[in-house]
């Protein structure tokens, strides 16, 4: 405090302590009190709430990104479980398509081997077995979503079954052209 106040508050002390409150003071300090504790017990009206356009706009743009990151979850999880069942569609089927898909990976490792000496040849029978095994892996997508898986897997056992047929011709004709070579050196020794 500052000096001056000081010495102000010293000289007048006298003053200051004859100065009492009204008796009635407290009685109408206690008499608002009541009044407010009133107040509090009556039930309040509720206030309506308003939103403002802007908090509504930023509630629903934050729905709608989190239901397009849900939805984004749920494709990419559709995405890994195209895997299908095929023993639940039908065993036979699922037996067959096992057995053509084993010939045609072994015809194509023959088909690899007897080829070694004709390299284009080989590029030209394998990029028609490539058109056959795209139409398959085609089929095998479709699986999943086809109402009629049945008849999806009879369409991929059918084509692993050319695939295995067309393999075997390409087959015969490298042996054959293989043996027409063969004859045609022996032709050349002989002469």
């Amino acid at each position: 405090m500052s000096k001056r106040f000081e010495d102000f508050m010293y000289d007048n002390n006298e003053e200051f302590n004859e100065i009492e409150p009204s008796a009635d003071l407290w009685g109408k300090i206690e008499a608002q009190l009541n009044f407010l504790d009133e107040e509090d017990q009556q039930p309040k009206k509720r206030e309506a709430k308003t939103f403002s356009l802007g908090f509504v706009l930023k509630v629903a743009a934050s729905v709608i990104i989190v239901m397009g990151i849900g939805f984004g979850i749920y494709i990419q999880s559709q995405k890994g479980a195209k895997s299908v069942d095929f023993a639940a569609i039908n065993p036979e089927y699922a037996q067959q398509r096992v057995h053509y898909a084993s010939l045609v990976e072994t015809k194509l490792t023959e088909l690899k081997s007897a080829s070694k000496n004709d390299p284009q040849l080989f590029k030209e029978f394998s990029a028609e077995i490539a058109k056959m095994d795209s139409t398959y892996k085609k089929l095998n997508n479709d699986l999943a979503t086809s109402p009629n898986q049945e008849r999806v897997l009879r369409a991929m056992i059918r084509n692993l079954q050319i695939q295995t047929e067309v393999l075997n011709q390409q087959l015969n004709v490298i042996e054959q052209f293989n043996q027409m070579k063969k004859e045609q050196n022996n032709e050349t020794k002989n002469i």
